[in-house]
């Protein structure tokens, strides 16, 4: 239907696919410098090389401050990642991508403490927000500093910046700003428009022909939200939700003790760009239908509780809304790993993250009526 070719995928998995386990970004693992934690955790250039240790993460930081692309696992979805000072590194992630020039990309720093050296005028919300879901899935627009090129930004006076809570992440940006940088310009990584990646092999097979032998792949599992980070526009006197995620509006209202505006519940005159704000996006190379009957054949994502027809293919069956997001781009891949022209999915029902599920979902199926 968006007419991309098929591409082959291998997730590691087969059959179902079906994870477990909580929202890590929730409670922020505790880093020890002995790198204990990355002992499950790889570097990859086109191939898995080596454990993902001290010197792994030294190695794709300075990887990054040459100019080359390292591709990084983040709490929400695997991220293609450039210095964010360095126009032809930049440049290079919109290439690979097929990106178009003009979409902002995110700066991922490691702490607060570089916040002001790409923001101004940060409102005392904003700093609330910061410092009650940083580390984590949420993503803030800023008016930017000079230091927030057009390159990065799109050309707008507005600069997004997020600070990832996946350790792998954390460290890598650390190592990176302790070389000389100040922060990693990362968009998903993935061909643009396409499904967000979940795990380092889904970079590699989706990626793997227009990156270079100098560009890194670290692999450090599978993303714990799987959902991209939720955007928050902080230019406004309210903040306004453009794009959901793991962070919810009713969270947001909850801490800041105040209504917000989302995209979707009021019509807000916006000229500020953003990632996942086009109708169309998040698309596998199958057609997704989010209503009617799938027939034999068909690939088919619905919560556990729901049977699965004669001769549909179940990619997933998740047994609440925090596994459906975690699942779902991995079983829109799978989708295309087998071929299938047609996916029904069941939209994610109730409140939380499921906003989000069906933000996706209504991307990926491009019906505007939805």
């Amino acid at each position: 239907m968006k007419g991309r070719r098929p591409r082959p995928l291998d997730d590691g998995d087969s059959g179902e696919i079906r994870v477990s386990g909580h929202l890590s970004w929730a409670k922020p693992i505790k880093n020890e410098r002995d790198f204990n934690l990355f002992q499950s955790a790889t570097i990859t250039s086109m191939s898995i090389s080596s454990n993902c240790t001290a010197s792994v993460i030294k190695t794709a930081a300075e990887s990054l401050i040459n100019g080359n692309l390292v591709a990084f696992p983040t709490e929400t979805v695997y991220g293609l990642g450039a210095d964010a000072n360095n126009k032809d590194a930049v440049s290079r992630v919109y290439t690979v991508k097929g990106r178009p020039v003009g979409h902002p990309l995110i700066v991922h720093i490691s702490s607060t403490e570089y916040l002001d050296k790409w923001a101004r005028e940060i409102p005392e919300y904003a700093i609330k927000l910061a410092k009650a879901f940083w580390p984590g899935p949420m993503t803030l627009i800023l008016p930017r500093t000079n230091l927030a090129k057009d390159f990065v930004t799109g050309g707008q006076d507005n600069v997004g910046i997020r600070i990832p809570s996946h350790t792998v992440a954390l460290e890598l940006l650390r190592e990176f700003e302790s070389q000389g940088g100040l922060g990693v310009a990362a968009p998903s990584a993935n061909r643009f428009g396409a499904v967000s990646p979940t795990s380092a092999n889904a970079v590699k097979n989706e990626l793997e022909s227009y990156l270079s032998d100098s560009d890194l792949i670290l692999d450090g599992g599978f993303c714990s939200v799987g959902v991209e980070s939720a955007i928050i526009d902080c230019t406004r006197d309210v903040p306004v939700i453009l794009r959901p995620g793991a962070i919810t509006k009713s969270m947001v209202e909850i801490f800041l003790d105040t209504s917000i505006y989302s995209m979707k519940s009021i019509n807000i005159n916006t000229q500020i760009k953003s990632p996942g704000l086009l109708e169309s996006h998040y698309s596998p190379n199958a057609s997704i239908f989010l209503s009617g009957i799938p027939g034999s054949g068909d690939g088919y994502i619905a919560i556990s509780d729901k049977p699965t027809p004669l001769g549909v293919i179940r990619l997933a069956s998740p047994i609440n809304n925090d596994e459906f997001a975690r699942i779902l781009y991995r079983a829109l891949r799978r989708a295309d790993e087998l071929g299938l022209e047609k996916v029904f999915v069941e939209p994610a029902i109730g409140d939380g993250i499921a906003d989000a599920i069906n933000d996706r979902l209504k991307k990926a199926s491009y019906d505007p009526s939805l």
